[in-house]
């Protein structure tokens, strides 16, 4: 007869996500995930099935806790470019309020997996995807309201704020300070 789980699976499931989402998944080993997460490597192993199926549900964790923050600004009330700014805005002080510089676990998994291992590349482009449905969606929005020309293609321009949205994670991890990065808001908020 099994034991009963002696801890928290969510609790477990968030630390795990703090691990992979700071260190990577390749830098991240049974041995840390064991350490950071107090688990013996039976309990890691049997709860979890392992190093692979603990990163792809932390990473699933990611995408139902962290990513989905910009598509609820994105949903929320009043102008919408006021509110694509406000989800850019809420991306900036993540990122320069973290004293990890962790950026994007979406974008840290592409660049680190998705040349070498498709599923992790199917995971981040679900994520992607749910991104830039709600920039279509809100930029759909703004074309009613007439704060955006009808005429343009809110397609293109969903695909270059997700774009933008992914240059800026990746540069706000090394930028001295958050004039550069915000300068890039400004000016994508320029071209809406």
């Amino acid at each position: 007869m099994a034991r009963p789980r002696k801890f928290d699976e969510a609790q477990v499931l968030e630390s795990a996500m703090d691990v992979f989402w700071r260190k990577g998944y390749a830098a991240t080993t049974p041995q840390d995930l064991v350490d950071e997460l107090g688990l013996g490597k039976g309990s890691l192993y049997n709860a979890f099935g392992g190093k692979r199926a603990l990163f792809e549900r932390a990473l699933g964790r990611y995408a139902d806790t962290q990513a989905v923050r910009l598509t609820d600004l994105l949903d929320a009330g009043g102008p919408v470019k006021a509110r694509i700014r406000d989800a850019l805005h809420l991306l900036l002080e993540l990122d320069f309020t973290d004293p990890d510089r962790r950026g994007c676990m979406a974008v840290n998994t592409a660049t680190e997996l998705a040349s070498s291992d498709p599923e992790a590349a199917e995971a981040v482009r679900r994520m992607f995807a749910r991104t830039e449905a709600a920039f279509v969606a809100a930029l759909q929005e703004a074309q009613r309201a007439g704060e955006i020309d009808p005429a343009r293609d809110v397609r293109a321009l969903a695909s270059l704020l997700l774009a933008t949205v992914i240059g800026m994670r990746v540069l706000a991890k090394t930028a001295d300070g958050r004039a550069q990065v915000e300068r890039v808001v400004d000016g994508l908020l320029d071209t809406l």
